[in-house]
């Protein structure tokens, strides 16, 4: 019993009994009301923008507006009639007729469209002159097409061939415009030069001449279904403007 109070002891015990209560009133005494360790793994907490009055979501509308203006509205196709008007005149029948299909089609551009048309042009002229009924088949209405492939046939069994270099358009532009139904229709005025000449069996050229280049004007008429998925169009009528 006496070497619990050893001198050597007591003096331990004092220490410690001095550095809990210095502890105490440093770390202070619990509540209740400390915050819970920090998780950073947990999920931030998130608000209740419940309406409790009614069980709907509260709708706070921007200055100037009213809840119907929240409402989706439908934005306008990447054509627009300002563009419509840059290739006719507004109030023209042209512009009018795009502005149907425009209604109808909110993907159709003119100058895309015109594009698209130069390109078709140079691809069944140069389909025709090789006499390549493949491509031209997906190029072409049904009607147009048997048209092309009897004078191919024609062709061939006078046993003619064309040699064609095609050497460019210099203007395509759009000359009127129709929607029938659901199928658009847009006719475009081509100005394109042609180096050709058609040669008889034996190699004699008998039209056109392979030095030369020619200036030819072409009226085409391509059209499409609106409402098919299918965004291609294709071409329904050819005229010559000579």
């Amino acid at each position: 019993m006496n070497e619990i109070f050893d001198p050597l002891n007591l003096l331990l015990m004092g220490l410690a009994v001095f550095i809990l209560f210095r502890l105490r009133s440093v770390l202070g005494k619990r509540t209740g009301n400390e915050r819970p360790p920090f998780d950073p793994y947990s999920k931030p907490e998130q608000k209740n923008d419940r309406n409790t009055a009614n069980g709907q979501d509260n709708v706070i509308p921007l200055p100037n507006q009213t809840n119907e203006e929240l409402e989706p509205v439908e934005a306008p196709g990447p054509g627009g009639d300002v563009v419509i008007d840059k290739v006719a005149p507004a109030g023209s029948a042209l512009n009018s007729a795009l502005k149907q299909i425009l209604s109808v089609d909110r993907s159709f551009e003119p100058e895309p469209f015109l594009e698209g048309a130069r390109a078709a042009y140079e691809m069944i002229v140069m389909a025709f002159a090789d006499g390549d009924k493949k491509a031209l088949k997906n190029l072409l209405s049904p009607e147009v097409y048997d048209g092309f492939v009897a004078a191919i046939e024609d062709r061939e069994k006078r046993g003619e061939s064309i040699d064609s270099t095609f050497v460019g358009i210099d203007k395509a532009e759009i000359v009127e415009a129709a929607l029938k139904g659901s199928t658009a229709q847009v006719t475009v005025k081509i100005h394109s030069q042609l180096i050709s000449a058609t040669r008889d069996k034996a190699g004699e050229i008998v039209e056109g001449d392979p030095s030369k280049v020619t200036e030819v004007v072409d009226i085409w008429t391509f059209a499409r279904d609106t409402n098919s998925r299918d965004p291609n169009w294709k071409l329904v009528a050819t005229e010559s403007a000579e």
